[in-house]
């Protein structure tokens, strides 16, 4: 094919995709175009040209931005050296197209990135991350994609350390949403100094943000995985809350002794009986004993009213039911008589651990604790 001749839109003259089928189709008035062969022998890089070019010329928003910039410089090649291609070569590669198209069962992403891409959520966090240490994935696709999909902790940390101009290629980077809201949980100096490099962003190169966005995301993988979920002051927290008072107490004593600073952070992470006048609205109370048995019910106030420490919780939840409900359970209180600790403790323990789930559910927010 001459080189010099003038490139033809190759889709004006032509019906569109939709009305082609790999049985029978019509172009340029052929009766049966499948029993002649086609007059250009194009390879599968230029066939994908072709389609590519039939789609957007029938008006398809393609997402090529998504492919690899490999992909995306050998398709700009394809189209700069393809000129004209005659209506039966077009024929056959839309239905060579669409016959592969309809035999497609089951699509796999293609490589370790795409892979770890699909599977993100369902692996456990260390061997995702171990398998993007070991292939190498930081250094391969859009290396944002991998960094916004990052916890907000994590991406404040980096906003925290890295320089200003760093940060602000971070923050240009990220979804306005959660731009704003790292930029708000910053201290407002930096958080001044990193909106005053954005504002040296405009002249910034592709390949420099593709740069940094990889030595971050390089970095961010190398960052070893915790083996717990949650921190040590909120796990300790968490034990006490369900420990009985005198291990409870005790505990606390000797973390005063040893880490005052962090015998002070759990005990703000610590919940029970005797925070919950302080914690608890009072609109919430009814909300709150309706998921608790009766007998608990019962069996926690009666212990509580053996004990002044937690005569203020067991008040707070008697005053902020109905009149008609209250008045039965300070019957049965009396009825239900001396409570041993471990069934007293066991009852309170129930109620917190209703509390616990409502509010880890979304259903119930505590008040913030005074400092």
């Amino acid at each position: 094919m001459e080189n010099s001749l003038t490139p033809l839109p190759i889709a004006a003259p032509v019906v569109g995709v939709g009305d082609l089928s790999a049985s029978q189709a019509d172009f340029g008035g052929m009766a049966d175009d499948s029993a002649r062969p086609a007059r250009m022998n194009l390879n599968k890089r230029q066939k994908a040209a072709v389609i590519v070019r039939l789609l957007l010329s029938e008006g398809a928003d393609l997402p090529l931005a998504d492919l690899s910039e490999d992909a995306q410089q050998e398709l700009t090649q394809q189209f700069g050296e393809l000129r004209l291609v005659d209506r039966d070569t077009l024929s056959a590669v839309v239905r060579e197209f669409l016959g592969e198209m309809e035999g497609i069962g089951l699509t796999f992403p293609g490589g370790i990135e795409g892979a770890l891409g699909m599977l993100d959520g369902h692996l456990s966090p260390a061997t995702s991350a171990r398998l993007r240490r070991e292939a190498g994935v930081a250094a391969r696709g859009d290396p944002w994609e991998r960094i916004a999909g990052l916890a907000p902790d994590r991406l404040r940390r980096v906003l925290e350390e890295e320089s200003p101009e760093v940060g602000a290629v971070l923050l240009s980077k990220l979804g306005t949403g959660l731009a704003a809201e790292l930029l708000g949980d910053l201290p407002g100096e930096r958080a001044r100094t990193l909106s005053l490099a954005i504002s040296r962003t405009g002249k910034v190169l592709p390949e420099t943000v593709r740069r940094i966005g990889l030595t971050l995301a390089a970095q961010l993988d190398a960052e070893p995985i915790g083996a717990f979920d949650e921190d040590p002051v909120q796990r300790v927290g968490a034990i006490l809350n369900f420990s009985r008072a005198a291990t409870r107490d005790d505990v606390l004593e000797g973390l005063d002794e040893a880490d005052a600073e962090f015998a002070a952070e759990v005990r703000r992470q610590i919940f029970t009986f005797a925070n919950i006048p302080a914690r608890i609205t009072p609109r919430d109370v009814p909300r709150i004993i309706r998921g608790i048995d009766q007998a608990v019910l019962v069996s926690a106030l009666a212990f509580a009213a053996e004990d002044a420490a937690l005569a203020a919780s067991r008040d707070f939840l008697l005053d902020n039911m109905s009149k008609r409900m209250a008045d039965g359970l300070r019957d049965e209180v009396q009825e239900a008589g001396t409570i041993r600790p471990d069934e007293g403790e066991e009852a309170m323990n129930a109620l917190i651990a209703e509390i616990r789930r409502m509010v880890d559910d979304g259903e119930l927010l505590l008040v913030a604790e005074e400092e």
